[in-house]
């Protein structure tokens, strides 16, 4: 007795009992080798991904400086309190200044105090100066990162660079 099966997975019975696979398996293979090869990187299966975390965004040590300032301004005007109606705001313009940097770059502000920077001394003069130079400093580094801002960052960092220069004056 001959008996002839239809194509099931690909194979064929021939009428002397051999299996063999047909042009139409084999072409239908290929088509899903190439469809599955061109979908692979669609999918997003991560197989050629590396492991390696993102770049930190290039204004992320602008959060610490503007916090670092804001530490510097409040701690001066705890040992000078008579400086404290000046320094206060100046200290609220950097935390507001990180706040939004922060924002903005997508990362979580520090849990722990910055260190300040421009650290008070007993002498309320030197204080000021020590004050002016960490505030110039951040000026010179908001300019910085402002020239080299894609588009949509270069208002708010102009923004933080006008900000420290009024600070420069308001310190005087």
């Amino acid at each position: 007795m001959v008996f002839t099966c239809p194509v099931v997975m690909g194979r064929t019975t021939r009428r002397n009992g051999t299996s063999e696979i047909s042009r139409r398996a084999v072409l239908g293979v290929g088509a899903l080798l190439a469809l599955g090869g061109a979908a692979a990187p669609l999918t997003g299966c991560g197989l050629l991904d590396r492991d390696e975390p993102p770049a930190p965004d290039p204004l992320a040590p602008m959060i610490d400086e503007a916090l670092r300032l804001a530490a510097g301004l409040r701690a001066a005007a705890g040992t000078h309190p008579d400086l404290a109606d000046r320094l206060t705001p100046l200290a609220e313009a950097h935390e507001a200044h990180a706040a939004e940097l922060a924002r903005v770059t997508g990362t979580a502000l520090p849990s722990e105090p910055a260190a300040p920077s421009g650290a008070p001394e007993a002498d309320k003069a030197a204080t000021l100066t020590a004050l002016r130079q960490a505030e110039r400093t951040g000026r010179d580094a908001a300019s910085k990162a402002c020239a080299e801002a894609p588009a949509d960052r270069v208002a708010l960092l102009g923004s933080i660079t006008a900000a420290r220069a009024s600070h420069l004056e308001a310190l005087k």
